[in-house]
């Protein structure tokens, strides 16, 4: 039975509740909700975003020459924004940020979103406080060997050991296990070989001061009895300061994301997992299994290969943590309120009795069963982003899908984004990156996508220098599903397999350069417009 706000709620409450009814006992306050209920950014993200705008401000001052600086105002929000791909996006994505360091652009970025591979890359470069102020060749190096290395040990009988030990361990804390937490732990053997003792929450550090971007995770919850994504499902995003919906305005402090709550309070405080465990969310491509959190048994066979084949196809994909939302109530209005309409992801939306603080778990899968990208956080109007350079990790046959998608959802939604218009000939020779803006539209970002393409990289190594006919085999990229070994399902690549993957991501943003430099004038023109 739903009631009014005002019954529940002292008036001058209302506004930092949009979506839920909250019974609070007679001497609590809203300095005791553990639960953050709001649509604004957190303090701590505002406070990075104070820093931040200096570093980019002088950043832009330098690569752009500009004559005067830039006020606080004038600031343009770049982000960096990818899609996943396994260990082709964690690969081509490191030529892209080495790409951008070397073009003095990197400082010029606010926030990095990460979907699948792609997190694996940035989890790893965000131990390091510092690694934007530094040359990337070091982690670029790591990758490289770690690619090269034979995944067979992540199978081995020791590997199975420690696995066990580890969940054994997970369980006495007080976690929920699933098969999910085994594949996040083989993710980290394979493609780190060691244990990463760090957390989310530890990400803090390389924010603190500005120094960084701010990383943001996306993955999607859904229901275990729906038939496929496409029926319930509501984007969650985690950045070192919280993790939480956009859709319902509730989020919670990283540290404490698998904990347990209840009507906003924490009610049993569980230790946080290892960064590692984030990445299960966010490590496997797309199947086409009709059950969204089916059940699947694992009998491990002769050859390593169908084992990996095997995990990546048919794993169960759902992961399940405490719903911090359990217990909170919707406000008989709440479907009008515009950051729910914006957001609401099916038709059950309209049901109360079917959205998720009726839920005792989250079900969170990899945020590619609905669409393949990591923007919607950064689609969020409090965080005002001006330009979006999307790096875009699908193989050929689908290098347009995700832009597509996520311009028709946008559009669907009624979220500023511009049209995204493709022509045949874009389609059968697409081009290394595409400006995708309206302009009519001030509040819709500017987008510069860039389709994993192999185009005049064939002729060129360098942007301007052309190859010699010696070189010309190095300018051949396979990028075909079936055929090419950057292929999702697999995880091993040859030096040279990686390199070419890494020198071509590289390529295709260099020779990209001036109209990125053209795009950060426009954003910084938009800006300035707004205030007359």
């Amino acid at each position: 039975t739903m009631m009014s706000l005002s019954i529940c709620t002292p008036p001058s409450f209302s506004h930092l509740l949009p979506f839920f009814l909250y019974f609070f006992p007679i001497s609590s306050s809203l300095g005791n909700v553990d639960v953050r209920l709001g649509c604004d950014l957190c303090g701590a993200e505002q406070n990075f975003l104070y820093k931040r705008r200096n570093v980019v401000a002088n950043a832009l001052q330098k690569v752009l020459l500009l004559d005067q600086e830039l006020q606080g105002d004038e600031v343009p929000v770049v982000a960096v924004m990818t899609t996943g791909g396994g260990a082709r996006a964690m690969s081509a994505f490191y030529g892209h940020l080495f790409a951008l360091q070397k073009m003095n652009l990197l400082d010029c970025v606010t926030y990095i979103t990460g979907a699948s591979g792609s997190t694996w890359s940035v989890s790893y470069l965000y131990e390091d406080s510092n690694w934007s102020q530094k040359d990337l060749m070091g982690p670029v190096r790591r990758a490289q060997r770690d690619m090269a290395m034979h995944k067979s040990s992540a199978f081995s009988w020791e590997a199975m050991q420690h696995y066990n030990a580890e969940l054994r361990r997970r369980t006495e804390e007080g976690h929920l296990v699933s098969f999910t937490d085994m594949w996040s732990l083989i993710i980290e053997r394979m493609f780190h070989n060691e244990r990463n003792e760090n957390k989310l929450s530890n990400q803090q550090q390389a924010v603190r001061q500005g120094q960084n971007p701010l990383p943001i995770y996306v993955a999607l919850n859904v229901k275990e009895n729906t038939k496929s994504t496409y029926e319930f499902k509501e984007w969650c995003e985690f950045s070192p300061y919280e993790v939480g919906f956009s859709k319902y305005g509730a989020f919670i402090c990283s540290e404490d994301f698998g904990s347990e709550f209840f009507m906003g309070q924490l009610i049993k405080k569980k230790p946080e997992s290892r960064i590692c465990y984030l990445e299960d969310k966010s490590s496997s491509p797309p199947t086409k299994q009709s059950s969204v959190c089916h059940t699947a048994c694992f009998t491990p066979p002769k050859k390593i290969s169908n084992i990996i084949n095997g995990v990546l196809t048919h794993r169960p994909i759902g992961e399940w943590k405490p719903n911090f939302l359990r217990g909170l109530q919707f406000y008989k209005d709440y479907y009008q309120h515009e950051t729910f309409f914006m957001w609401r992801g099916s038709n059950l939306d309209q049901y109360s009795n079917h959205l998720t603080s009726l839920e005792k778990e989250l079900c969170l899968v990899d945020a590619g069963y609905f669409i393949n990208t990591s923007c919607p956080p950064l689609l969020r109007k409090e965080r005002k982003v001006d330009v979006i350079i999307s790096f875009d990790y699908n193989l050929l046959e689908n290098r347009f899908d995700s832009i597509q998608q996520i311009g028709k959802h946008c559009s669907d939604q009624g979220i500023p984004f511009p049209k995204v218009l493709l022509t045949e000939e874009d389609k059968e020779n697409p081009k290394e990156c595409y400006l995708i803006e309206d302009k009519r539209n001030p509040e819709a970002p500017i987008v510069l996508h860039f389709p994993l393409v192999n185009n005049s990289f064939r002729e060129y190594k360098k942007p301007g220098v052309k190859r010699t006919s010696a070189e010309m085999a190095k300018g051949q990229v396979d990028l075909a599903n079936l055929t090419s070994p950057y292929r999702t399902t697999n995880l091993t690549y040859t030096k040279d397999d990686f390199d070419t993957l890494l020198n071509l991501s590289d390529y295709n943003v260099q020779n990209n350069r001036e109209l990125i430099l053209q795009t950060l004038l426009t954003a910084i023109e938009r800006r300035k417009a707004r205030k007359k």
